[in-house]
């Protein structure tokens, strides 16, 4: 830095510059979670303004700024054109409140002093990143034009630097003596370099094929596995040879596939503050800021639609489920996962409406005995997933899981409850074999006792594995992926075949 440029001020954005995310879509998605009616309806203050908007949203849900992923590299070359003495302004279209937050977020990482909240101003102590804080105030957005102009009546006719990222600051980088350009498209940097003098580029945005990545890895392919359970009916009501049946359950399986895409995303968008605390989900797209929490809204539309499409090529009936389970899901997110065995109770019930959805799919009734056998196993499966989390707090030493309904010491009545259920499962499942359906469908009946043997050994290693803390996935995707325990679901199968098919002598 020259010594001519401490004598001028230098203004930043702060969506997209100072942070790597959008602090509107923050607000919305903190909004949601905090009252889903109430965030939806606040998007009826758009007919007000942006500014208006942004401030109901703050209102509904306030976004933990503080979590937030910034740019650290453009934050390092800010503090030490602060500490040469140089005049910084934070300039953005965020609600007031939310700028003055990232304001005072700013400052306690740099000085790691407390600051007190509520002030209209950053503390004005040598310490502090900021001098001073232009932001929309709920009648006007501070935004393009009009961030110019507030931008104009501050600096009066000095000479002015500007840090910016979008299409709408190129204007502003125009007017400015010198343009910073952080976190922008290579179109948006080229337009800066077109109409200004661009002295510094820091974190340009990834290019699409990263992006794309970071997509898919958000949406959770390997969950789809869990998917699986709508061919269940397929193989219990032996239509595996039917190819119009086959052909159904396997559009069934793409259409859930990305309905639960679906259901990932808009469950990571809600969870992001929870999520950027925790040690392995920080490393989430979203919540890392590797995506823009607008993309994922947007994707999460997209994959709703195309369930859609896809459950009405299979039936009206099957469309029904599908909502059923997205409802479900919409629910778990909101609120249910908050709450202490109901959110168990759910993810039980998004496991059994496969099976169900699965059979709607095939135009086959689920027996008593598979629904019932499904509620037990999946109510336990879901609490080893709760389980295996408490056992992750325990050797985190947390008393508490971020936004769950449980406490560590809650491990050991959930533990059994969850073997409890397992076991009922098991019950349920040899009572059926004692059945004269069993008998009369069945060429080899008696293999199914086997089958139990099996199950129970699957069930017990997925407990033992929770309690050593081996589990850090869905349990499903762990039968799946753990080799001794793929090797279980595998004889499973082929004792399930067996017991269908062949006829045995004994």
């Amino acid at each position: 830095m020259n010594g001519d440029d401490r004598s001028i001020p230098l203004y930043v954005d702060l969506d997209g510059c100072l942070l790597r995310t959008d602090t509107l879509w923050e607000s919305f998605a903190a909004a949601l979670r905090a009252n889903p009616v109430a965030g939806l309806f606040a998007l009826f203050t758009l007919l007000q303004g942006r500014a208006a908007l942004k401030r109901r949203l703050a209102a509904i849900g306030q976004a933990d700024v503080a979590s937030m992923p910034r740019n650290e590299r453009f934050v390092g070359w800010l503090r030490a054109q602060r500490a040469r003495g140089r005049r910084v302004v934070l300039a953005t279209a965020a609600d007031s409140a939310l700028a003055v937050q990232a304001a005072q977020v700013a400052q306690v990482a740099q000085s790691g002093e407390a600051v007190q909240s509520g002030e209209a101003t950053p503390d004005s102590r040598e310490d502090a990143l900021f001098d001073a804080v232009l932001s929309s105030d709920g009648a006007r957005n501070l935004k393009g034009p009009n961030k110019l102009a507030a931008i104009r009546d501050h600096a009066g006719d000095a000479p002015f630097d500007y840090c910016g990222n979008g299409p709408e600051d190129v204007a502003i980088f125009a007017q400015a003596r010198r343009a910073i350009v952080v976190g922008a498209s290579p179109r948006v940097l080229a337009a800066a370099r077109r109409e200004s003098n661009v002295s510094e580029v820091f974190d340009a945005r990834s290019p699409w094929p990263a992006r794309a990545r970071a997509l898919l890895r958000a949406m959770r392919p390997h969950q789809w596995l869990k998917n699986l359970l709508v061919l269940v009916p397929l193989l219990t009501s032996f239509r595996v040879g039917e190819m119009p049946a086959f052909f159904d359950a396997a559009l069934a399986f793409v259409s859930f596939s990305l309905a639960a895409s679906s259901g990932y995303l808009l469950n990571d968008l809600l969870d992001l503050s929870a999520d950027r605390r925790h040690p392995r989900k920080r490393l989430r797209p979203f919540a890392a800021g590797e995506l823009s929490v607008r993309s994922g809204f947007a994707a999460a539309a997209l994959l709703f639609v195309a369930s859609i499409a896809l459950a009405f090529a299979v039936g009206n009936t099957f469309v029904g489920w599908v909502l059923a389970y997205l409802a479900m899901t919409g629910a778990y997110s909101g609120f249910a996962k908050r709450v202490a065995l109901l959110d168990v109770a759910a993810l039980a019930g998004l496991y059994t409406v496969r099976v169900l959805a699965g059979g709607a799919a095939i135009g086959v009734e689920v027996s008593f005995w598979l629904l019932a056998f499904s509620v037990f196993l999946f109510f336990s499966l879901a609490l080893v997933k709760r389980c295996g989390e408490i056992v992750a707090q325990l050797e985190r030493d947390e008393a508490t899981g971020g936004g769950r309904g449980y406490r560590v010491r809650d491990l050991p009545v959930l533990q059994a409850l969850g073997i409890g259920a397992s076991f009922a499962a098991l019950v349920v499942l040899a009572l059926y074999v004692q059945t004269p359906e069993v008998t009369q469908r069945y060429a080899s009946p008696q293999l199914l006792w086997l089958m139990l043997v099996g199950l129970l050994i699957l069930l017990g290693r997925m407990w033992l594995s929770t309690a050593r803390g081996e589990m850090h996935d869905d349990p499903l995707v762990y039968a799946i992926e753990d080799r001794a325990s793929r090797w279980t679901v595998g004889a499973l199968l082929v004792l399930f075949a067996a017991a269908a098919t062949l006829r045995l002598p004994f």
